[in-house]
């Protein structure tokens, strides 16, 4: 209990007491995409910011386990499918919590979405992955959206705010979530999860400013950091996307 707790602890800044999460586990689902060609030289060229976890599955954590600084949470991530599979929100698990500590593992990371014909498996995945993982030290964030089946808008604050509900009840030590920043009821939410909430960042916005402020919005509601891919490593300089998104995160 001890190791897990100072394992989830170390994923914020200790200032700022907020989290910065590169995700990389893309090239699984989408293939060869813009900006994953080089996890290597990527992951060099961000060293010096303040970056506290990187998401990866476990045949890059093999790859680039050298470009992680010692200071920053390994994320393996347990689940995975394709944008080719029928139905394409499946998400199935492809390593085991054990296999993901022999990695050196800092945290586990798994997908869960809800609203569609395979929710009980994933909802069964989640809770089993969440027991194992503390009984072996580690903590788990959980990615949750609402996809597939009768989902019309995973964005509806409603759905987001359930999502957060389920993170909760079933264990996670972290939810990630997409954003509903400047709703009450996502703000509501937020309050009254007992864990942490990061968003996500979603698909690349072609206006970064206006990605900033939505990021903005999410934090003055409450969220205890980010959680995106896209949005930093198909940037023209990822750097500098990083950099920005670290001022606010953390503050100047």
């Amino acid at each position: 209990m001890i190791g897990y707790l100072r394992k989830a602890a170390r994923l914020f800044h200790p200032e700022s007491k907020r989290t910065i999460i590169l995700p990389l586990d893309h090239g699984l689902s989408e293939g060869n995409i813009p900006g994953l060609e080089d996890l290597g030289s990527l992951l060099r060229g961000l060293q010096h910011l303040p970056l506290q976890g990187v998401v990866l599955h476990k045949g890059m954590v093999m790859a680039t386990a050298g470009e992680i600084r010692l200071d920053q949470s390994l994320i393996v991530h347990l689940s995975a499918g394709t944008r080719h599979g029928l139905p394409s929100y499946n998400k199935a698990l492809v390593c085991s919590v054990p296999e993901a500590l022999r990695l050196g593992a800092d945290m586990v990371s798994m997908h869960i979405n809800i609203g569609n014909d395979l929710e009980d498996r994933m909802l069964s995945d989640l809770g089993a992955c969440v027991e194992e993982a503390h009984q072996l030290g580690l903590p788990l964030l959980a990615m949750i959206y609402a996809r597939g089946g009768q989902i019309v808008n995973e964005n509806d604050p409603t759905l987001v705010a359930h999502s957060i509900r389920i993170g909760a009840e079933l264990g996670a030590d972290v939810i990630k979530v997409p954003s509903c920043g400047g709703h009450p009821s996502f703000a509501r939410a937020v309050a009254t999860c007992p864990v942490p909430v990061v968003i996500s960042g979603g698909p690349r916005n072609g206006d970064f400013r206006h990605f900033l402020r939505t990021v903005r919005e999410a934090l003055d509601s409450g969220v205890s950091g980010v959680c995106i891919g896209r949005n930093i490593f198909q940037q023209e300089n990822p750097a500098k996307a990083l950099e920005e998104v670290c001022a606010l995160v953390h503050g100047k």
